[in-house]
């Protein structure tokens, strides 16, 4: 009932790709959460995939593990056309009035509980200082890229692993009102723990299938990791319009980040290996 085939090789690591977008993610995790061949009641699930990166936090095929998932699907939102002048941008909590920065801001209102997941701290962090040193691969026309974004320095430095949180949504979106939208979202939906790095458009559907399974012990939420690597920008560079950097071919095809996803994943896939019976 998955989307693409199961891979499975002889030391128990499970691959799967979960397929585009936040209802194909919950409904293939979901699927192999309820198959009866596997018992995942202890399994470790490392989430890794390409996203956009804030550049400034990130560089092009850096790689951030995230301490936060946060939905960017569940809200209101007006067309930028009809945004009241004293907005920031046209994006409206559910239950809420005006865009919000604090838990202040909508009280009274009404809330989902799969817009924000806090993922298991002292697991990340342990993933994060086993991989902190990892180098990682950079190409050339990444560097040229990098380079056009004056504003941000950590946009032009090489790329690291960091601990950084992520924004899910289906919708692919892009530019600097949005980007102000997703570090104000990610803040306000972490209890202003969270800081926005990275957006994808699968974690929220992933995590919301594996809280499901865990109600009826199928699933351990303890042990779950989420790593995303940059392939490019949430917004554009200077002098360029959202509508370019949008639409634009990743300087590499994105390889960096790919490289990144397996540079970064496969020593936590490695040591857990090793290391079972802790």
């Amino acid at each position: 009932a998955g989307e693409y085939e199961l891979r499975l090789n002889d030391q128990g690591v499970l691959g799967l790709c979960t397929g585009a977008g936040i209802p194909n993610a919950t409904a293939s995790v979901m699927a192999l959460g309820m198959d009866d061949r596997f018992d995942l009641s202890q399994a470790y699930w490392l989430i890794a995939g390409i996203a956009g990166g804030d550049p400034a936090d990130m560089s092009l095929g850096s790689a951030a593990w995230a301490k936060f998932v946060v939905d960017g699907d569940l809200l209101f939102e007006i067309d930028a056309r009809e945004i009241p002048a004293d907005w920031p941008y046209g994006i409206i909590p559910l239950g809420g009035t005006r865009p919000a920065k604090t838990a202040e801001d909508i009280e009274g209102g009404w809330n989902i509980d799969t817009v924000s997941y806090a993922l298991n701290p002292g697991l990340v962090d342990w993933a994060y200082s086993l991989t902190k040193a990892v180098r990682l691969p950079v190409d050339e026309k990444v560097v040229e890229f990098r380079e056009q974004f004056t504003d941000h320095n950590a946009a032009r430095l090489p790329p690291k692993v960091i601990i950084g949180d992520t924004l899910s949504s289906s919708t692919y979106w892009h530019g600097h009102y949005l980007n102000q939208w997703a570090n104000d979202w990610v803040k306000l939906h972490s209890g202003q723990e969270g800081n926005f790095t990275t957006t994808n458009m699968e974690d929220s559907g992933t995590l919301t299938a594996l809280h499901r399974l865990a109600r009826i012990g199928r699933v351990d939420v303890s042990r779950v990791l989420v790593l995303r690597t940059a392939s490019n920008f949430s917004v554009p560079p200077p002098g360029q319009p959202a509508t370019w950097s949008a639409t634009a071919e990743y300087p590499d095809r994105g390889l960096s980040a790919l490289e990144a996803a397996y540079s970064v994943g496969s020593p936590v896939v490695r040591a857990i290996l090793a290391g079972w019976e802790r």
